[in-house]
């Protein structure tokens, strides 16, 4: 779907398999280390430098992101990002907006045209998914026209299910 300038659309797979993207997402953790998920799927797939040019830029806060080097995968950049863990947040919504906003932003200062994204926040931080993707495509929505260099966001959904919910939300919300 187009907003504006922008395309945006919703694929079933891998994060760490997007070729043709230029900075992939990492729903980190505030010290930047492999994890489980998307950040270990990240990490492992990276390989060790991943870590070791993270090191220095951890910790980083709920809404924050910083970017690094796409090391061994295929994209040139991954954009790390703290989204809220949804039951310890005062305003879940607020915060994971920020994150989505914090990453667009992380990917025009560096000129990016593609980003892929995964459901931030979605895994073991809590956050409902359906919720969570009116959040990051409303975030999108309000964003895509000051966006300069970012001309593709993609979400790379794992399993079906959130693949469904998320075709579904972005329709919802990206028509109104």
């Amino acid at each position: 779907m187009k907003v504006g300038e922008v395309t945006v659309e919703c694929v079933k797979g891998n994060i760490v398999e997007q070729h043709d993207i230029e900075a992939v997402v990492n729903a980190a953790n505030a010290m930047l280390r492999p994890g489980g998920g998307v950040a270990g799927a990240i990490h492992k797939a990276a390989g060790p430098g991943l870590y070791q040019e993270c090191k220095p830029l951890a910790p980083i806060k709920t809404g924050e992101a910083v970017i690094t080097s796409g090391h061994m995968l295929p994209n040139a950049y991954v954009i790390h990002a703290l989204g809220p863990v949804y039951a310890a947040e005062k305003d879940p919504a607020a915060k994971l907006a920020e994150t989505y906003q914090s990453c667009l932003i992380r990917a025009e200062e560096k000129g990016i045209k593609s980003v892929a994204f995964p459901a931030i926040s979605t895994g073991i931080f809590g956050y409902p998914m359906k919720e969570a993707a009116k959040v990051a495509f409303e975030t999108i929505k309000e964003m895509a026209p000051n966006l300069k260099s970012v001309k593709l966001i993609r979400f790379v959904l794992f399993a079906q299910e959130d693949y469904e919910i998320h075709q579904e939300v972005m329709k919802e919300v990206l028509e109104a």
